[in-house]
């Protein structure tokens, strides 16, 4: 049986989700550049103002990367996957496009890059 006070946790675990998945999206930011890196190593730097198609062809694989309106995406991949294809189009500072089996990490950089950790 249901009762009142389940109902009420419920609503309230409700609530606090919506909370923080709010609070979370509230600090995204457009971004300002596109940052790829191919196997740890910074292939290029673009800006998002310029559209353009990016064509990295690294160790025998190919990945062509669109830059348009603000946005990028994976528009083609060799990989098995397609995981990376598939995500779409990103245009904030917390979004990455990873395609694991090529090793590319494509990022969006913005004015205020805050850093994830700091390590000695």
């Amino acid at each position: 049986m249901i009762r009142k006070a389940d109902i009420i946790l419920a609503v309230i675990l409700i609530v606090l989700g919506l909370a923080a998945s709010y609070a979370l999206s509230a600090g995204e930011e457009s971004g300002q550049m596109v940052r790829i890196t191919v196997a740890g190593e910074e292939y290029a730097t673009y800006s998002l103002a310029e559209d353009r198609t990016v064509t990295v062809d690294k160790d025998n694989h190919t990945n062509k990367i669109t830059i348009k309106d603000g946005a990028v995406s994976m528009t083609f991949s060799d990989c098995k996957g397609q995981d990376c294809v598939h995500q779409g189009k990103i245009t904030k500072t917390s979004q990455s496009i990873v395609c694991l089996p090529n090793k590319i990490v494509i990022e969006i950089e913005g004015e205020n890059q805050e850093y994830d950790a700091i390590s000695r």
